[in-house]
């Protein structure tokens, strides 16, 4: 059976997509409150503070691994691109896993491990 024509082709791609897209809204996210913070916006203004807000619980496991760098009411949050580059990189592992889950067939297994033991 062709791998392209599999029954499951058509969820794994839409599977990848979803991963990607769900990582596109929380890098959105994280990078509005870097970029707040880094230009010392009123947290107490109803954008900041929904960007805050909804933020806080994905910056939180990170908050304490860098000092912030603070300079007249800026805030650099080394945190907040880590915690960019944490989940872009869960994404990554998860959409490796779904093709993982991909039906091959046994010539392109053989192809497959034949390229990579070269």
């Amino acid at each position: 059976m062709d791998s392209y024509n599999s029954p499951s082709t058509k969820p794994l791609y839409r599977g990848t997509q979803i991963i990607w897209y769900l990582l596109g809204l929380l890098n959105t996210l994280l990078a509005f409150r870097f970029l707040l913070k880094l230009m010392a916006a009123n947290s107490s203004a109803g954008f900041s503070n929904f960007i805050y807000t909804f933020s806080y619980p994905f910056a939180y496991p990170f908050l304490n691994v860098f000092k912030t760098s603070k300079v007249e009411g800026s805030v650099f949050e080394w945190t907040t691109l880590l915690a960019m580059a944490v989940y872009a990189l869960i994404a990554w592992g998860i959409v490796k896993i779904f093709f993982m889950s991909k039906t091959v067939s046994t010539h392109e297994a053989a192809t497959k491990l034949n390229e990579e033991n070269k």
